[in-house]
């Protein structure tokens, strides 16, 4: 039987999926990430994939105009819902997620997020797929000025922020957005726009330093939740 295969839409040259393309391989499962950015085609369904992972991005869900590959990546994310395909939306693709389902996402939503920040696992985690018996509060890194403000209907609220509430949700069984970068390590905060984090209140290297001292906790608890998501894929795709 071959690898289940998992399309991975990359929105920014920056973007890649990083350590969670190591995990997600290191599970057995095959790699495919388009990087839509530089006009690599989308493709048009899932036929070809078992899950779907749709990475960050500065952009809203619905910005076509400067990002094109958006209108199909939405309808890729509306077939994985439909067909019950695994999905993992990141920042972006959390959002797009959310909205595709009937959620709203808003734009500069004023309570910016950057570097490590404690996310607080609410109660509906405790029986979920990915979340379950994860510490109640674990780090992750965050960098973002557009939020989540209203769920889909029927999402379960898995994950909050003092700023940030909707920061993990699920819809169904097999998909899940997420307003955290749980594939960054806390180097690529040195690579991010010092004058816009300091216009945000925010200081670069002190954000680098936290991000540094919580990475055991936060690189631990993300590749297991990882795991978890390669075994929903491995599960899905035997069945």
């Amino acid at each position: 039987m071959s690898q289940p295969r998992v399309l991975v839409v990359q929105n920014t040259p920056a973007g890649g999926p990083r350590r969670l393309g190591d995990w997600l391989r290191d599970e057995g499962l095959t790699v495919d990430v388009v990087p839509a950015f530089d006009g690599t085609s989308v493709p048009g369904t899932l036929k070809k994939h078992d899950a779907l992972v749709v990475l960050g991005g500065g952009y809203m869900p619905d910005d076509d105009h400067r990002a094109p590959w958006l209108a199909q990546t939405r309808s890729l994310a509306v077939q994985a819902l439909e067909q019950g395909r695994p999905m993992l939306g990141i920042c972006l693709g959390g959002q797009l997620l959310a909205q595709v389902a009937g959620g709203q996402v808003q734009a500069d939503a004023g309570r910016p997020e950057h570097g490590s920040t404690q996310i607080r696992l609410r109660a509906e985690a405790r029986d979920d797929a990915l979340f379950r018996d994860l510490p109640t509060i674990v780090p992750a890194i965050e960098h973002h000025v557009d939020a989540i403000t209203e769920l889909p209907p029927g999402a379960v609220w898995l994950a909050s922020t003092e700023r940030c509430p909707y920061q993990a949700f699920r819809l169904g069984d097999t998909a899940w957005g997420v307003q955290f970068h749980p594939e960054v390590a806390p180097d690529r905060i040195l690579e991010w726009d010092a004058d816009r984090l300091r216009q945000h209140g925010f200081n670069q290297e002190r954000l680098h330093q936290q991000a540094v001292a919580d990475d055991h906790l936060a690189a631990r608890t993300w590749r297991e939740v990882t795991r978890r998501f390669a075994e929903v894929v491995n599960q899905s795709a035997r069945g």
